[in-house]
């Protein structure tokens, strides 16, 4: 018999129930190391199976109503906070994320745990057609490839919506991300890559080589071909069918470009059009006298 509390709707609070994805979500996590945060641990269908690791656990709760009555069920070595996630000072130490994320926040959630430095491993459950796009099953999005040279992400398996209660309107997914021990790019130039798989991904053309030569500015042509058929890169290929291997190679030969030509390659004019505007209209440039390169 289940003795949870149905979850606040105006949480958009779906607790899990199924013992066996618990047992698997569990399962992933032994696998990791180090303290563990749990994000929204509501009655603590997970976080009581996660104290028996004999870990560090910390579970960050938004409802106080449901934190206090958790934190009296709780062993010393974990603690419960009464906080929402989103405004939550993670530790600047490695640590594990785990969570069954409120399905209404799951974008702005991914969005800070991405940006936050300190993480090693994220087990996470969310929505399964969120899990699939992040993973990159059928092709990445754009939040993917902005994150690849950082991050992998794995699609672990679908959760059925009659494991929650209240049960949601769609299926869940357990995605795992983990931070790569070597990263595909330099973190410094997160921002650089960042535009530039944005100005792909929204760049207009027929065929890859085009919207990269659109999106890339000075790029040449043979280098944009040689580039895809170093990676073996079909015809029908689009921006969400690279892989993170391919994304970073292609960051690396514009950055090449950028050095040899003191900043005037394709980084110059994406700068000069702004990061991230690909379809501003070219004639207003003609109304203004133009900007040294690199400015």
């Amino acid at each position: 018999m289940h003795t949870h509390r149905p979850g606040r709707h105006e949480l958009g609070q779906n607790f899990l129930v199924d013992q066996a994805t618990i047992g698997a979500f569990v399962e992933l996590v032994t696998h990791t190391q180090g303290p563990i945060i749990e994000i929204g641990p509501g009655d603590g269908a997970l976080t009581l199976p996660l104290q028996r690791l004999g870990r560090q656990l910390t579970g960050v709760e938004i409802d106080e109503r449901r934190a206090l009555r958790l934190d009296r069920r709780t062993s010393r070595s974990t603690t419960i906070v009464t906080a929402d996630f989103l405004h939550f000072r993670a530790p600047a130490t490695p640590h594990v994320l785990v969570g069954n994320l409120p399905f209404h926040e799951t974008t702005p959630m991914l969005r800070r745990i991405l940006r936050s430095p300190a993480w090693t491993d994220a087990v996470l459950l969310v929505q399964w057609e969120v899990a699939r796009r992040r993973a990159g099953v059928g092709g990445a999005t754009l939040m993917t490839a902005q994150w690849w040279p950082w991050f992998t992400f794995r699609l672990v398996r679908r959760v059925p919506a009659s494991a929650f209660r209240p049960r949601p309107s769609v299926d869940g997914g357990l995605l795992t991300m983990t931070r790569r021990d070597a990263p595909l790019v330099a973190p410094a130039e997160l921002k650089e890559y960042q535009d530039l798989v944005h100005r792909v991904f929204t760049g207009k053309g027929r065929g890859l080589a085009r919207i990269v030569a659109t999106a890339a500015p000075g790029l040449p042509g043979e280098s944009i071909r040689c580039w895809i058929r170093r990676h073996g890169i079909g015809p029908a290929a689009l921006p969400k069918n690279l892989t993170a291997e391919q994304w970073a190679d292609l960051f690396l030969l514009t950055r090449r470009l950028r050095l040899r030509t003191g900043g005037a390659g394709p980084a110059a004019g994406a700068r000069w059009r702004g990061a991230g505007s690909p379809g501003r209209d070219r004639s207003r440039r003609k109304a203004r006298p133009p900007r040294p390169h690199g400015g």
